[in-house]
C-alpha cells in the first residue's frame, strides 16, 4: 500500500489528504478511501468561495456501496473545485492523487496540518481497520 499513500502528503483520519504548498492547499482522499468506497459514482462539490473550518464536512463522495462526508482537513477558502469530477467521479478512484483531487484551498493556518499524520503513520492506522 505504501506505493499508493505519497509521502509528501498529509492524511486525516477521516482518510482526506493535504497537499500543503505554502498557503494553499489540494484536497482530496486517500487511496485506501478510494478502495473502501469501491465504484464512486458521484460527487458533491461546495461553491467557490466556500469558507471551511477544520472537521467540518465540504462535500460528499457517493459509491455503490455507501455515501461519505468529506471533511476539511484544514480549515480554509475554497478557490478552486475540481469541476470534471462531475462528470467523472470515478477519476477519485483510478487517480486519487492527480487527477482525482476534489478542492483547493487557501489555508486560514497551515500549522493546522501538524495534527494530521505523515504517511507512514497514515498506512499503519489503515492497517487497524
Amino acid at each position: 500500500m505504501s506505493s499508493q499513500t505519497p509521502s509528501e502528503l498529509k492524511y486525516a483520519r477521516t482518510d482526506e489528504y493535504l497537499r500543503l504548498e505554502g498557503e494553499n492547499a489540494t484536497i482530496g482522499i486517500s487511496d485506501f478511501a478510494q478502495e473502501q468506497l469501491n465504484d464512486i459514482v458521484f460527487v458533491e462539490l461546495p461553491e467557490v468561495g466556500a469558507h471551511v473550518a477544520q472537521g467540518e464536512p465540504f462535500g460528499a463522495v457517493e459509491s455503490v456501496k455507501a455515501a461519505s462526508d468529506l471533511l476539511m482537513p484544514v480549515g480554509g477558502t475554497v478557490t478552486e473545485v475540481n469541476s470534471q469530477l462531475s462528470d467523472e467521479p470515478e477519476l477519485l478512484n483510478t487517480s486519487p492523487y492527480d487527477k482525482g483531487w476534489i478542492v483547493k484551498i487557501k489555508v486560514d493556518d497551515p500549522s493546522e496540518a501538524n495534527a494530521l499524520m505523515d504517511a507512514a503513520a497514515y498506512i499503519e492506522y489503515c492497517k487497524t481497520r
